[in-house]
């Protein structure tokens, strides 16, 4: 990866002041302190805050619903580009957080995620736990952080994989048992005291941005946070800062400034600092943006079809079954009813290849039976919505107990690319064969895109099962080329794809036609189109 353009020194003023004049630090301390002695009863834990992908951004004035994400890797099925990071650092209570969040309101693009350092506090021992309640254990301490499990993290996101972060609670001085997963993203801003404090770390940052706020504000910022929040004293508050926060500020915080592409005074005030921030992340975004589905298009013509592609049978009922569903006067009844027909055909027909060992049982009768059973762990179905949603009530009635996630995948209008909206996936889906499921593919760009998911949450390849009604060559040709181990598996499949990126002679929009809405108009077979602005 190129290095990115540096801004060594850069200051931005403009902002506005944060406190009238004439204001002494004293004055400004007592106005927003409360009273020495008043009772503070502690609030519900307070926690690190790890933000995932959103399809909803919700700020002070506004809620933003993101666009899709876009691809991030090329028709081989390998990432093309690694998300873009920011890095953000200063002081304890400089605004880093606030900062952040004005930087992704103002980016306006989708899956961005915003990764705490205070997620990776170390865990500490009993006597470390014992220092930390009676406020003598320095947290401000690069040793206090687990530097090569943030660094591991970071590079999983960068890759567009998922990871588990950990969530810290503050008033308890540990981790909690559940950890919070991410996945992927555009952008990935990454906030903390120590960001820049390890040189593999400052490696992965794209862009280093130093917020720098007066000493004072400080102070009060952590006194009103830590008393109100974190359920604090304020003379514990006051020693820990004159004993650890401030030594460890001078001595490892304010010189990694000069490391900074920008160094941001007095913090979410600075708009004109956040508006070079935003011009310039958004000038990376544009360079690295790419076609995936007119590369897919022009690929992988005149190929004999892969092996790993299995065809149910045409017997004469199959075909039969064909000859309704793709017909234009079948009613809805009729397409959904010979449609589910076919989906319990082809589930049957893929849960022949998962494996089997062998197993003996005893019979009502006292004797032995020679048998199969499933050689795996567990079954997971995943539906690309919205048509693929209609085969898992096949799938849920051969297969008990099956577990069942979620992929939205839609394409943007304006770029014709698939784009990814949403996703909910059962835990621990990397252990299991998946059956992915959608009803047509005509170029795989859909279906690439859902695999790429899978594969990222650490499913192993050919433990994806993908399952289709109809499948176009140029689709089936695409994914068996990107992921060669993945296992295609379909009821019939057709020759052509139109410029319409329609399958030919194909079935139409298998959604519309199941749910009774309104086709759109020039809209690919495998995807609803999504309006994005």
């Amino acid at each position: 990866m190129s290095s990115p353009p540096s801004y060594p020194g850069i200051r931005i003023s403009g902002c506005r002041a944060l406190r009238a004049e004439g204001s002494s630090n004293a004055e400004s301390l007592d106005r927003l302190l409360p009273p020495v002695g008043t009772g503070h009863s502690p609030r519900k834990r307070t926690t690190s805050q790890c933000k995932s992908e959103p399809p909803l951004l919700r700020t002070s004035k506004r809620t933003i619903y993101t666009a899709g994400r876009p691809p991030w890797y090329n028709e081989h099925g390998t990432q093309s580009k690694e998300a873009f990071a920011i890095g953000l650092g200063g002081g304890s209570a400089s605004g880093k957080t606030t900062v952040a969040r004005m930087i992704i309101e103002a980016l306006d693009v989708p899956w961005v995620v915003l990764l705490s350092m205070d997620s990776f506090y170390k865990v500490l021992t009993e006597q470390q736990q014992e220092q930390a309640a009676h406020n003598n254990f320095n947290f401000d301490h690069p040793d206090a952080f687990d530097f090569d499990l943030i660094i591991s993290t970071l590079k999983k996101l960068k890759q567009g994989k998922s990871v588990k972060v950990p969530i810290y609670d503050f008033t308890t001085h540990s981790r909690k048992k559940d950890w919070k997963t991410l996945y992927g993203a555009n952008v990935i801003i990454f906030e903390g005291i120590m960001a820049f404090a390890d040189k593999t770390l400052l490696e992965l940052l794209d862009m280093k941005i130093f917020v720098d706020t007066d000493s004072d504000i400080r102070l009060v910022r952590r006194l009103r946070r830590d008393i109100s929040e974190r359920g604090r004293d304020i003379e514990g508050v006051i020693k820990q800062y004159n004993k650890f926060v401030k030594p460890s500020f001078d001595q490892y915080i304010q010189p990694t400034m000069r490391l900074a592409d920008i160094v941001v005074p007095r913090g979410s005030g600075n708009t004109v600092a956040i508006d070079l921030i935003v011009q310039h992340v958004h000038s990376q975004l544009e360079e690295r943006e790419l076609s995936v589905r007119a590369a897919l298009a022009s690929a992988h013509q005149c190929h004999p079809l892969p092996r790993t592609l299995s065809v149910l049978k045409s017997t004469p009922q199959v075909r039969g079954m064909h000859t309704i569903i793709r017909d234009k006067e079948t009613s809805r009844d009729e397409f959904i009813f010979y449609s589910k027909r076919l989906m319990r055909l082809l589930i049957e027909h893929a849960l022949s290849f998962l494996p089997f060992q062998d197993c003996v049982v005893r019979t009502p009768q006292g004797q032995d039976y020679a048998g199969k059973c499933y050689a795996g762990k567990q079954i997971t179905g995943v539906s690309i919505l919205r048509a693929g949603e209609t085969m898992e009530p096949a799938l849920r009635a051969v297969c008990k107990d099956v577990r069942i996630g979620t992929i939205l995948i839609q394409t943007n209008q304006l770029t014709g690319e698939p784009e990814l909206h949403y996703l909910r996936l059962p835990k621990d889906i990397s252990d299991d064969h998946v059956i992915l499921m959608d009803c047509t593919v005509s170029t795989g760009a859909a279906a690439m895109m859902a695999v790429r998911v899978l594969l990222d949450h650490d499913v192993p390849e050919d433990k994806i099962f993908l399952l289709s009604l109809l499948m176009a060559e140029m689709g089936v040709h695409s994914v068996a080329y990107a992921f060669p181990r993945v296992r295609i598996i379909t009821t019939a499949v057709d020759k052509r794809v139109n410029d319409l990126f329609r399958i030919i002679p194909g079935i139409g929009n298998f959604g519309d036609r199941y749910f009774g809405t309104d086709a759109v108009p020039d809209g690919s077979d495998e995807e609803e189109v999504a309006y994005t602005g």
